[in-house]
């Protein structure tokens, strides 16, 4: 059984593309408001050495495609 307490039915009545739906949705719901989830100082420093390391080798990544594809084929 899923019963949340916020939420007034059994998730688990859902057909799996009626979940796959709502996770969607709660997801978007969150990066609508992503500013309001503050950064620990950790995670800012790794965006900011990520961040400088592009900047330094822009061609040294992945494409989000050849990521997909390499998850896809793994």
């Amino acid at each position: 059984m899923s019963l949340h307490p916020l939420l007034k039915f059994d998730i688990s009545e859902l057909s799996i593309a009626e979940r796959i739906q709502l996770a969607e949705d709660l997801w978007d719901s969150i990066l609508e408001q992503q500013e309001e989830l503050p950064l620990s100082s950790t995670q800012q420093q790794e965006l900011d050495r990520r961040l400088e390391n592009y900047k330094k080798n822009p061609t040294s990544g992945s494409s989000w495609e050849e990521v997909k594809k390499r998850l896809r084929f793994s």
